[in-house]
């Protein structure tokens, strides 16, 4: 606990008020009310995860820090519609309002479609919400995609690029609140959506980490939800 000491109480005060301010600007991470539900470091493996092609994931130690990632672009898992082929999700987690955040890191430049995805809504294998993060955006590409018995179908029409560095760690962040449809999508600034869209198909399931057909690796994983 800060205490402020000395002969300037107002001068005191305000320092306070200036720490406090620039912890919470620090860590803006996260800014919900909704409590830690999954957290993950991979400190103790990758049991809790459910993959669609075991081959395709490694837990691997990189200077001393357990990441886990894609070891290959195209896995042996083929979807019965065209949609994301490197999935990894949560078991036994499912939620309706969350706020997940992670880091990843590019592994591998494939040019304008390098991506990462979060999954979310997930109720079957034809049935969910994808957030494909492409480097550059198409209809295909760097969109909040939906899979509903049918090839994936863009929900947004974003023209922002995705600012991939190579080894470089990057934070993304992904809300949805079931009430209003609401999904927002941030990636690196925590205060400013890089996409959003309101949809209400889906309105519970499960959430995940990967790819479409690219390379990353994920540490840091928190879910706040109910």
């Amino acid at each position: 606990m800060f205490r402020a000491t000395g002969c300037f109480p107002g001068l005191s005060i305000c320092l306070l008020v200036c720490l406090c301010g620039q912890v919470l600007a620090d860590d803006s991470r996260v800014v919900t009310d909704l409590p830690l539900v999954f957290s993950e470091d991979f400190d103790a493996g990758q049991d809790r995860w459910e993959l669609t092609d075991d081959k395709a994931w490694t837990l691997r130690n990189v200077d001393g820090n357990n990441v886990f990632g894609l070891n290959k672009r195209i896995s042996e898992y083929t979807p019965a519609v065209r949609s994301p082929h490197n999935i990894a999700l949560v078991k036994g987690l499912e939620l309706s309002d969350f706020v997940i955040t992670f880091k990843v890191k590019s592994t591998n430049d494939t040019g304008n479609h390098r991506d990462c995805c979060v999954f979310f809504c997930h109720t079957d294998a034809s049935n969910f919400y994808y957030c494909h993060l492409g480097a550059k955006p198409d209809p295909h590409s760097g969109q909040i995609m939906i899979v509903k018995d049918a090839p994936r179908l863009a929900l947004t029409e974003n023209k922002n690029l995705t600012p991939w560095k190579n080894e470089t760690w990057h934070r993304v962040k992904l809300s949805r609140n079931s009430m209003s449809g609401e999904i927002k999508v941030y990636f690196d600034d925590m205060q400013k959506p890089y996409m959003e869209v309101t949809d209400k198909t889906f309105s519970k399931g499960r959430i995940g980490i990967g790819s479409f057909d690219d390379m990353n690796d994920f540490d840091e994983i928190r879910i706040y939800g109910r």
